[in-house]
């Protein structure tokens, strides 16, 4: 049972360090080279699963199960070697002579433990059980795990020679770990052969696996952690970049207010709520700049700029916890909700007494419209607007002949 507990034992490690390998959730895993790699995986986890099945019925005598799982042992086998070859060719990911002739010695590897297999069924040429149920191994198992050593070697040799010389140092390290493996398994699979009824093959690929997966795997989760890492870095900074243009594009220049486009957003936005029955109180102000043409015409554009955000400035003054829009050169909006719905006859009379204190000392002055939503009656924004408007030119006119007495 020793046997067979080896055989669990390294079944179990397996499954802890490949588990996510085994369940096809790795990151790579639509890649070739991962894809060899899985195969590589669950290959071995079915020689481990034989293996250790073997050690059970060969204790026990069972002649017809033993055979059959050593014929599956010996077909995990071939599949591990084949596709230990298939990951090591993709991974270096490089076309010549040598590696297409691997991968053919890889396919025939397939084909002859096949061949020799079914044969084997018939005519015992790779091993065989005695009356007792005594193993015994045939010549021909001396030679396929002789061609498994030569592949192993002459691969992990080529990889060790031809890529040590790479410049980047975990690269180089990822090619000794493949060299490594194949150095490891064919130093046991040498001892498989002089000591057959030990489990050397078993120890050999767990001892293999560990490698692959501490210095390569490992190492390359290490590196997609960080290329995530920096695409994140990545998508937040133009997230930030996005933001400031963002900004850029929804403030006014001028008076640091909501600019026209946000204002556009912003209308779209109580057209949908009106629409789903979302709105039930909701003012809207428009305010225009009194003789902002005179100021430019007099005295330049630069102090129209300055009108226009004295104007800005008082507006906000008022309604500080309302969206205040520029929408044109000297007309702003602002939508009035919650509090400031509610308490807008008294921010009214705030900004009248304000206009009128202004108009006294000869100071920017705003006429204004405000006009409220009308459950039933009011099915878009622009009817909502176009009320405020018509009360805003009411007071603009109003505004001029007191501007005129004021003169006067």
């Amino acid at each position: 049972m020793l046997y067979s507990g080896t055989a669990f034992l390294a079944l179990l490690v397996h499954i802890i360090i490949n588990f996510h390998v085994i369940r096809n959730t790795h990151y790579m895993h639509e890649k070739p080279a991962a894809k060899a790699y899985r195969g590589l995986i669950l290959s071995v986890m079915a020689f481990y699963i034989f293996d250790a099945l073997w050690g059970i019925v060969y204790d026990t005598h069972i002649i017809s199960a033993a055979f059959l799982d050593t014929e599956l042992y010996f077909v995990a086998m071939a599949a591990t070697v084949f596709f230990w070859t298939r990951f090591a060719i993709r991974f270096l990911n490089e076309k010549n002579r040598f590696l297409s002739f691997i991968s053919s010695i890889g396919w025939m590897m397939i084909g002859f433990f096949g061949v020799i297999l079914i044969l084997n069924a018939f005519y015992p040429v790779m091993f065989w059980f005695d009356a007792e149920g005594i193993y015994h191994a045939g010549n021909l198992r001396y030679l396929a795990l002789t061609l498994q050593v030569i592949l192993f070697m002459s691969t992990s040799v080529y990889i060790l020679l031809t890529f040590s010389n790479r410049t980047d140092a975990r690269i180089r390290l990822h090619y000794a770990a493949i060299g490594a493996f194949g150095i490891t398994m064919s130093v046991m699979v040498v001892l498989q052969v002089l000591f057959p009824l030990l489990p050397l093959y078993t120890a050999g690929c767990l001892l293999g696996n560990c490698i692959l997966h501490t210095f390569i795997i490992n190492a390359m989760m290490d590196d997609r952690r960080m290329e995530l890492e920096e695409t994140l870095r990545r998508e937040k900074r133009q997230e930030q970049e996005l933001g400031s243009v963002r900004k850029m594009a929804y403030t006014d220049s001028l008076t640091g207010v909501k600019s026209t486009h946000a204002y556009i957003e912003a209308e779209e936005q109580v057209d949908r709520r009106i629409a789903n029955g979302e709105i039930e109180e909701f003012g809207v102000i428009v305010f225009d700049v009194n003789g902002l043409k005179n100021v430019n015409d007099t005295k330049g554009h630069d102090a129209g700029d300055l009108y226009i955000q004295q104007a800005s400035r008082m507006i906000c003054g008022v309604f500080k916890h309302s969206p205040v829009f520029r929408i044109g050169g000297d007309e702003f909006v602002v939508f009035l909700e919650g509090e400031d719905f509610k308490n807008r006859k008294i921010l009214l009379a705030t900004f009248e007494t304000q206009i009128e204190e202004n108009l006294r000392k000869g100071k920017v002055v705003v006429a204004y419209g405000l006009a409220n939503f009308l459950p039933g009656r009011d099915n878009s924004y622009h009817r909502i607007f176009v009320r405020a408007d018509h009360s805003m030119y009411d007071r603009k006119a109003v505004l001029k002949s007191m501007e005129i007495k004021t003169e006067s």
